[in-house]
């Protein structure tokens, strides 16, 4: 669906990327993980063709994003981490912006909202409402735009405990087959049980590329456990609750995934896990 190809991109001086390449396949929900300044939102805005690269190309279903084509971008959402939104009513937004979306369902921002805990039947103004509100206002309206590629940047900055558990339920309930969501995150929790594909970016390299299920049926995760045979992980970390650890999944037993456990475990011995899986 994405493919990136061989691109370099700077700021000035400050080399992000360099014959960076990465594929995105139709269908999946990702969940894109790194450090600070490893270059993930840098790399979504290249995706969506708000910056271009320097060298090589992106390409949407064999169209170059960085032209900016309108039968591109009404296929494309973006909820970046920060954005503003204009202080007019909801409805008078909905009527300047659905219209680009050829797949945008009222009824479906209706749910969105009501799932959120908003007031669907309201005038809602954009203006009164607070930050977590607006995002959830702001990704209710992405859903219901019903793009093939939906792209998050820190979704759950912002929202409360009730929220960040919602954004979870609402997440799931609209995915479909035919859609791709990319969601880039630190806050990891929020989004272990959403993802299907694990991508971790280190500076201009894929540390970790691997699918959710194939991560399970070799590794295996110990959460809060008493002690830990150090022998025998690939990780161990001390927590309140006791010892999380990561070993090899000899017998392919039932797991459940960790995904600041994985992290951990690939920055610090990427080469150690991508053995086991590959």
């Amino acid at each position: 669906m994405i493919k990136a190809e061989k691109i370099t991109f700077k700021y000035k001086r400050n080399a992000v990327f360099k014959e960076f390449s990465l594929s995105i396949e139709k269908g999946k929900t990702y969940g894109l993980l790194g450090k600070n300044g490893a270059g993930k939102s840098t790399l979504l805005y290249l995706m969506t063709g708000l910056l271009h690269p320097q060298k090589g190309k992106i390409c949407y279903d064999n169209d170059d994003v960085s032209k900016r084509l309108p039968s591109v971008l009404s296929k494309t959402f973006l909820v970046p981490e920060e954005f503003a939104l204009p202080c007019i009513p909801l409805k008078k937004y909905l009527s300047i912006n659905r219209f680009f979306y050829p797949k945008f369902s009222e009824e479906q921002l209706r749910q969105n909202l009501t799932h959120f805990e908003l007031d669907a039947d309201s005038n809602i103004h954009l203006g009164a409402l607070s930050l977590g509100q607006k995002k959830k206002v702001f990704m209710s309206f992405a859903l219901a735009a019903n793009t093939p590629l939906l792209i998050m940047d820190e979704p759950t900055n912002g929202l409360d405990i009730p929220g960040k558990s919602q954004f979870k339920k609402f997440i799931a309930s609209n995915m479909t087959d035919e859609r791709t969501v990319i969601i880039s995150t630190h806050q990891v929790q929020d989004v272990e049980k959403l993802i299907e594909q694990v991508i971790i970016l280190a500076h201009n390299s894929i540390l970790f590329n691997a699918s959710v299920a194939d991560i399970c049926r070799h590794l295996y995760f110990v959460n809060a456990a008493d002690r830990v045979d150090r022998k025998k992980a690939l990780y161990v970390s001390q927590t309140f609750q006791g010892y999380n650890a990561l070993l090899p999944n000899e017998g392919e037993e039932e797991t459940i995934l960790n995904l600041e456990t994985l992290f951990n475990a690939v920055t610090e011995n990427p080469g150690k896990i991508n053995t086991l899986l590959h």
